[in-house]
């Protein structure tokens, strides 16, 4: 999958769901938040949701290692 431009409140948004989610109170106003941004921003740059919602889920729940982040 190559690289997609991901906004900061698009991440944020993510964040917080995946937060939620991990503690098991995951509310459906954040799933939905989190929902209308990917779809807004696939729309936006004429990309599928899926490829959108899949960089973002990856951004988010996958830790980058050390040696990457420098």
């Amino acid at each position: 999958m190559a690289d997609i431009d991901l906004p900061e409140d698009l991440l944020a948004l993510e964040r917080a769901a995946w937060a939620e989610q991990q503690a098991g109170a995951l509310t459906v106003p954040t799933a939905l938040a989190v929902q209308t941004a990917i779809t807004a921003h696939a729309a936006a740059a004429g990309m599928s949701r899926y490829e959108v919602e899949m960089a973002v889920k990856k951004a988010v729940r996958t830790p980058v290692a050390e040696s990457d982040a420098a």
